[in-house]
C-alpha cells in the first residue's frame, strides 16, 4: 500500500448504500472529508431510499441514486456501474464492500480506493485500508476507514441539515394536528422490525401517560414507517391522551421526520434510524436499546440509553436465549420516566 496522506483529490466518491441509520452515521465521515479536502467535490453512492439523508448538505455535490428495480436488467446495471465508476474520481471511500460497490469498482480507475481491511478476494479492488479500526461509537468506527488519509474522528457528529422551508412545513404539519408553537413536543419512535429491540407498546403508552400527568403543556408525536402504523395506534390508544398524542394518517417522509425531531425538545425511541436523526439535528435523545450495544449511542450526556442491569445485555441477538426479553419487558415505564424528567 502507498502512503496517501499527501493526496489532494479533486473529486471523491463515498459509498454507503444502506441502511438509513448507517447512512446517517456516514455523514460524520463526509464532514471530515470535506474539512480535510474543502475544494474537492464529494459525491455519494447510495440506495434511492437513503438519498434524502443528504438533502441540503453543503459538503455533498452529487448523489448517485441506486434504483434496485432499474438494476434488475443486467445490461442497465452494468451501464450504470460503468457510468459511476468512470466519473473521474481521484478517491473512492467504500464503507461497505457490498456487491453493487464491487461492480462499480470494477469499472473505476480512481488511483486511491479506500475501505476497511478487505477479505482476500476483495483486495484487488482497493489500494489502501487501515490495518485496524478502534471500536466504540459506530460513526467513529466508520471514520476509522479514513485513517490512511491522516483523518481522525475528533468527536464528529452525524449531520442532517434542515432548511427553513422544512422547519415551516413541520410547523404547519403540527398545527394541523393541534400542536401549538409554545407547547413542548417530544417525538416517539416505538417501532422496530426486530422484536429484541422493541420496547412494548404498553410501556410506551404508560410512559407518555405518566409524563402528561406531570407536564400539562406537553404533546407527543409518534413516528412510524411503512407497515408500522399498528404499533403507533396501539401506543396512542394505551396512553389515553387523545389530542395530546398525535400522528400522521400515513407514514411521512424522512425529511419531515427529521424536521419534526428538530422541533422536539427530546426524542424517545428504540434503537433505529430516528435516534441517529436526533443526533444529526441536535435534539437530545433517550433510547431503549434492548439487545443493541452501546456502540450506536453518540458519546454525550445529551444522548443516553436506559437499560436494566442484566448480565446478558447487550447480546446483539435477534432472538432471546432467556425467552423472557427481560432487557425490554423488565424495564418499566417508571424507570424511563426518571431519565426523561431529568432531561426535561
Amino acid at each position: 500500500m502507498n502512503d496517501i496522506t499527501a493526496i489532494n483529490p479533486k473529486r471523491i466518491l463515498v459509498c454507503q448504500l444502506r441502511q438509513i441509520g448507517d447512512v446517517v452515521l456516514s455523514t460524520a465521515s463526509i464532514s471530515l472529508l470535506h474539512k480535510k479536502f474543502p475544494l474537492a467535490e464529494i459525491h455519494i453512492y447510495t440506495e434511492e431510499k437513503c438519498v434524502p439523508v443528504f438533502d441540503n448538505n453543503p459538503a455533498v455535490k452529487h448523489v448517485w441514486s441506486i434504483n434496485k428495480n432499474d438494476l434488475r436488467n443486467p445490461f442497465k446495471a452494468l451501464a450504470f456501474y460503468r457510468k459511476v465508476g468512470k466519473a473521474g474520481y481521484d478517491l473512492v471511500v467504500d464503507f461497505q464492500q457490498l456487491p453493487r460497490c464491487r461492480w462499480m469498482l470494477l469499472f473505476c480507475d480512481a488511483p486511491v480506493r479506500l475501505s476497511f481491511n478487505p477479505p482476500w478476494y476483495n483486495r484487488f479492488l482497493y489500494t489502501n485500508w487501515p490495518e485496524s479500526i478502534p471500536g466504540g461509537y459506530a460513526a467513529k468506527y466508520k471514520a476509522g476507514v479514513l485513517k490512511p488519509l491522516g483523518i481522525e474522528w475528533e468527536d464528529a457528529k452525524p449531520q442532517i441539515f434542515i432548511s427553513e422551508k422544512e422547519r415551516k412545513d413541520a410547523g404547519l404539519c403540527l398545527a394541523s394536528l393541534g400542536v401549538k408553537d409554545d407547547e413542548i413536543l417530544i417525538t416517539l419512535d416505538p417501532s422496530h422490525r426486530r422484536y429484541t429491540r422493541r420496547w412494548p407498546a404498553e410501556h410506551y403508552g404508560k410512559l407518555i401517560s405518566l409524563l402528561a400527568e406531570r407536564i400539562k403543556n406537553i404533546k407527543f408525536f409518534i413516528i412510524y414507517g411503512p407497515g408500522e402504523k399498528d404499533i403507533a395506534v396501539k401506543v396512542k390508544s394505551i396512553s389515553g391522551l387523545a389530542s395530546r398524542c398525535v400522528m400522521l394518517e400515513k407514514a411521512g417522509s424522512l425529511r419531515l421526520m427529521a424536521a419534526l425531531i428538530k422541533r422536539a425538545v427530546l426524542h424517545i425511541g428504540n434503537c433505529s434510524a430516528p435516534r441517529h436523526f436526533a443526533v444529526g439535528v441536535g435534539t437530545p435523545s433517550i433510547t431503549i436499546p434492548g439487545s443493541s450495544s452501546s456502540a450506536w449511542t453518540f458519546p454525550s450526556p445529551d444522548h443516553i440509553e436506559v437499560v436494566p442491569e442484566l448480565e446478558c445485555q447487550p447480546c446483539s441477538c435477534e432472538s432471546c436465549s432467556r425467552g423472557d426479553l427481560a432487557c425490554l419487558n423488565d424495564l418499566s415505564p417508571e424507570d424511563v420516566l426518571v431519565k426523561v424528567l431529568d432531561k426535561l
